[in-house]
């Protein structure tokens, strides 16, 4: 009878625990999974093959590069990017900031303002652009895994004027946060994201009617002289256990005076070429750089991938993404900017490295410090 009823206790425990993992993934912040006509839209992409999204090239996205002896274990690597020590991937100080006043900024100036991670604020053509919003104290569903570095949450929605349009490249929680868009909700005018990524602004309450859910190459005119065109990128999707049914890209934003390109995460492949060629160059490009592994650098480019992606693109100017707040590989925080500085020497193109919250004048950005360096690594 004991046996019995420890059976029937730990099987009851069990159930316990997988009734309350069903209903943690049953919050709202998870979203669903693309259905009824968005499925159908999905399903007619050239891009979506065998019940998934797919990039241009086959892709790995665990491919190793390293002999079969040097391959490190997976699990054993997710664990210690997840739950390890921090071995210097986490900075000692507070990450420094300037923060300016954005509702103060002319709305003739174009200039762009980095705010830790893959946020940025964008000022061109009189229009105000925001990228990826996380302004929480967690780039994760659990409130211990992936916390923000000290210092680098200086903005909130308050701090954020009305916003004309909200770019958003992908579902991940370090760069779709739920309570951020929430609290933005009231301010955005436009909404521009890749197939799929609509279901979340859906079911989170958004205006259908300002929302443009486009698959890769598509031009959104929102009038003759401002275009917004969605394109690859080399990654995948997923806020839980499922992957790639939502699609994920980069950025172009033209204007007559201006052209701006937004990497979106991504490993390095032949499209940065093409998209180079494409547009003709761009004036200012923000590059995806850190949380890379030579385990999964076909999602995330390695500094000298990125520095090669920069000039593919044929920038002028190189503004660094995807660091500078979270540790999500195992590289020290400030290894992606003196990499990726030293991997620019020689090249076409001028990297721009301000501090979160500084005033990147798109005309002529200032030549900002090294501020990462002399910053203690715990």
């Amino acid at each position: 009878m004991k046996r019995r009823n420890f059976i029937f206790g730990a099987l009851a425990g069990i159930g316990a625990l997988a009734g309350g993992a069903g209903l943690f993934v049953r919050q709202e912040k998870f979203g669903r999974a693309p259905s009824g006509a968005r499925l159908e839209r999905i399903k007619a992409s050239p891009h979506y093959v065998d019940g998934q999204f797919v990039c241009l090239e086959p892709v790995d996205a665990m491919m190793d590069d390293l002999p079969e002896e040097e391959k490190p274990n997976r699990l054993e690597t997710l664990y210690r990017v997840l739950f390890g020590s921090d071995d210097g991937r986490v900075p000692k100080e507070a990450i420094p900031s300037n923060k300016t006043d954005l509702h103060a900024i002319p709305r003739e100036q174009d200039v762009a303002v980095w705010m830790g991670h893959s946020t940025f604020y964008l000022q061109v053509g009189g229009r105000r652009i925001l990228v990826d919003p996380v302004f929480s104290a967690y780039g994760s569903p659990i409130f211990f895994i992936n916390r923000a570095f000290r210092g680098s949450n200086v903005y909130t929605a308050a701090d954020i004027p009305t916003l004309d349009v909200l770019l958003m490249t992908h579902d991940h929680w370090d760069h779709l946060d739920y309570d951020t868009v929430m609290a933005l909700k009231p301010k955005v005018k436009e909404i521009i994201c890749p197939l799929g990524v609509g279901e979340f602004f859906e079911q989170w309450g958004f205006d259908l009617g300002t929302l443009h859910e486009e698959d890769w190459d598509t031009d959104i005119a929102l009038t003759d002289d401002f275009h917004i065109h969605i394109l690859p990128s080399q990654h995948f999707s997923g806020r839980f256990l499922t992957r790639n049914n939502t699609q994920w890209c980069g950025f172009a934003v033209i204007t007559p005076e201006r052209r701006i390109y937004i990497s979106g995460d991504g490993g390095y492949g032949k499209h940065f070429k093409d998209i180079g060629a494409r547009f003709d160059g761009f004036d200012l490009a923000m590059m995806e750089n850190g949380q890379y592994n030579m385990q999964w650098h076909a999602i995330h480019m390695l500094p000298n991938e990125t520095a090669q992606a920069a000039e593919d693109v044929r920038a002028r100017f190189v503004l660094p993404a995807h660091s500078g707040k979270f540790a999500l590989a195992l590289h020290t925080w400030q290894e992606p900017y003196a990499e990726l500085l030293k991997e620019s020497a020689g090249r076409p193109y001028r990297m721009v490295t301000p501090r979160i919250g500084e005033t990147v004048d798109m005309d002529s950005p200032a030549d900002f410090p090294r501020w990462w360096e002399g910053m203690g690594i715990k």
